[in-house]
């Protein structure tokens, strides 16, 4: 009988560990109070020369900027690919981006804000060399309209659907210190989009650590035809923590995983406060899942930090 308890222990165990997201222990993996200062909202892709290419928000320079790592955990100094334009009188500072290499061009759409009229709104720009960016217009491509969305649409996440021949995005509106609910629409040229009629697709859950509002996804596609969103769940407008849920088609009827939330903050470390805003990569090669996101402790600053997970199965859905 103890034999069958300690192979059930056993089994129990494995499976624990097969859903764990583990903080890498030298985490932050980038940004400090002295040198770089506070880099938060990241998206991390394939990159073209090291394996990764993350994507930042740099906050010092009120720009996005870009570091390189052949392993994710060890980056390249950041190089500012995209800064404000004044005259444009809609990005005193551009933040929150997504990029998508394409037939040989990289297309990045980014968060432009003002502070004082407390408004964001998403524009598009391109590159060659995915380092130097060059906006194809002046004006934003997206703005809020909704009541939901006040006065701000922000944090934009975007993909190729190839089959359908169609730009894909996920963003986030409402409020612009944190936004409250994630929306959908699609574009055939990046420019103009049809926001859905089912906004906001996913607003805050039921349960504590998500209660207040949701914000700042990252939305990929999964081997079965689903498709899977990560997300940013706020037990309160200063306590964030990461969570995801799956959905048939990217758009409706999204089902929260059991395991959320994945990441939580850490007393006493530079995530005690916040987990925000995650990026994530299938690592099929290696059977793992990873996950940067940028951790907050009061108001000591945003750096980014890293976590994995053994396994790809994300496990049961509620």
């Amino acid at each position: 009988m103890k034999k069958v308890l300690c192979g059930v222990a056993a089994v129990l165990c494995a499976a624990m560990a097969q859903c764990e997201w583990v903080k890498y222990e030298g985490n932050p993996v980038l940004g400090d109070p002295v040198k770089l200062g506070t880099c938060f909202d990241v998206n991390v892709v394939k990159g073209r020369d090291a394996k990764f290419d993350m994507y930042l928000s740099w906050r010092p320079k009120k720009s996005l900027a870009v570091c390189h790592s052949d392993d994710g955990i060890h980056w390249s100094g950041p190089e500012i690919v995209l800064r404000p334009d004044s005259t444009c009188g809609w990005e005193e500072l551009v933040n929150r981006a997504c990029v998508v290499r394409k037939d040989g061009k990289w297309h990045m759409w980014y968060t432009g804000q003002v502070m004082k009229e407390r408004t964001s709104r998403i524009g598009y720009a391109v590159s060659d060399d995915g380092r130097t960016f060059r906006k194809v217009r002046k004006e934003p491509v997206m703005i809020a309209e909704a009541s939901f969305e006040q006065k701000n649409v922000m944090c934009p996440h975007v993909i190729w659907d190839a089959k359908r021949g169609v730009w894909r995005m996920w963003y986030s509106a409402g409020e612009m210190y944190e936004p409250n609910v994630n929306c959908y629409a699609e574009s055939k040229d990046g420019i103009k989009w049809e926001k859905s009629p089912l906004n906001p697709v996913l607003a805050k859950g039921t349960r504590e650590w998500e209660q207040n509002r949701v914000g700042g996804c990252e939305v990929h596609p999964l081997p079965d035809g689903s498709f899977v969103m990560f997300y940013i769940g706020y037990k309160d407008i200063d306590t964030a923590s990461i969570g995801a849920a799956v959905s048939k088609d990217g758009i409706s009827g999204w089902r929260r995983l059991r395991a959320n939330p994945l990441v939580t903050p850490t007393p006493g470390t530079f995530d005690a406060s916040a987990c925000y805003k995650p990026s994530v990569y299938r690592d099929e090669k290696n059977n793992r899942w990873m996950l940067w996101y940028n951790g907050r402790y009061r108001n000591k600053g945003e750096y980014i930090g890293l976590v994995t997970k053994k396994g790809l199965d994300l496990g049961e859905v509620e």
